[in-house]
């Protein structure tokens, strides 16, 4: 994979954005998340002299686009079920021609389904854990003898560790498909691999250096991503032939599930075999202080005000440069 290179910012001026509406909060499981990180986008946005508002969730949504309250969505409205991850918000802006950040209706809806991204994945080679569709009435003692202890039970629609257990023996398989089953959508089981958490952070149509995630617990939970002051993050996280495979196969699944703009790819590397496994894909990641795609950014150079205009410029039309006539469709 050929270097990291940004190419100048395209767009100087910020009025060229018009009025921005930054998309947070809404009714997902991940609501408190995407409150902190539409606050933290609003802020850098209008450090830049953007004009930028929040607003509240879809519905809220819905009647600005009605009364043509704004020129373009920066979406950092995360999950589904009133999140901004499954595709819907996506068909409404596209339905009023509002340009919007982030992927369209397809890459938020399959990435949004760990389930359908996995078959994808596997259709084209790209390596992801072996894993097995709970529907109801399967008997999940003889999936996970299948799959062979730990595995890992989780919601497949839910994302930052919603309703995820990691199960290492036979006796804790029932509490987890417990919890898994408080969330809405199918559940998946999948092979547990043991070894280091990475994740690689997506610009554009570049994969930035990759984190290695080291949490002071045993593992990368929601305490740990949002909370805790003790988890550490080092960036890049690999060296060599490693980091490039990594940023390669991370491109290659985040655009296999056409996703586009800008997101993020979880990864495990096995640490017996140092094979590289696919996990999910983010395609409105967090931008909290605790977040990686703004630490990923800042190892390129990118700081968290150019790395938010960054995304936005890509709202508009590829070719469009500053003193040129203002778009009207969707980029």
């Amino acid at each position: 994979m050929n270097p990291i290179f940004f190419p100048s910012l395209r767009i100087t001026d910020p009025a060229r954005f018009g009025r921005v509406a930054v998309l947070m909060g809404g009714t997902s499981s991940e609501r408190d998340v995407s409150l902190d990180s539409g606050r933290n986008v609003i802020e850098a946005l209008r450090a830049r002299g953007v004009d930028a508002v929040a607003v509240d969730g879809i519905p809220a949504l819905a009647r600005a686009l009605v009364e043509q309250r704004f020129d373009r969505v920066f979406n950092i409205l995360h999950g589904h079920n009133g999140g901004g991850e499954d595709g819907i918000v996506q068909g409404l802006m596209q339905a009023f021609g509002v340009p919007y950040t982030g992927s369209d209706v397809l890459g938020s809806a399959l990435s949004m389904d760990k389930i359908r991204t996995k078959q994808v994945w596997l259709s084209l080679g790209l390596p992801t854990p072996r894993y097995v569709k709970l529907v109801e009435g399967v008997d999940v003692h003889a999936a996970a003898a299948e799959l062979g202890l730990p595995v890992v039970v989780k919601p497949a629609n839910e994302g930052s560790s919603v309703g995820i257990s990691r199960v290492v023996d036979d006796a804790g398989l029932d509490d987890a498909v417990a919890l898994a089953t408080r969330y809405d959508g199918q559940l998946l089981m999948e092979q547990m691999v043991v070894g280091d958490e990475l994740t690689v952070a997506i610009l554009g149509d570049q994969a930035l250096p990759s984190i290695r995630i080291v949490p002071k617990g045993q593992w990368y939970d929601y305490n740990a991503k949002y909370i805790a002051e003790d988890t550490q993050y080092l960036c890049p996280g690999l060296d060599g032939e490693d980091e490039q495979e990594i940023r390669r196969i991370a491109l290659a699944a985040f655009q296999a599930a056409g996703c586009r703009g800008w997101g993020r790819v979880d990864v495990m590397r096995d640490r017996a075999s140092g094979r590289f496994y696919l996990l999910e894909v983010n395609t409105a990641p967090g931008m909290t202080s605790h977040s990686l795609v703004p630490k990923a950014a800042a190892q390129a150079g990118i700081g968290f005000e150019e790395l938010v205009w960054r995304v936005l410029e890509q709202t508009l039309p590829a070719n469009l440069q500053d003193g040129t006539d203002r778009e009207r469709a969707h980029a």
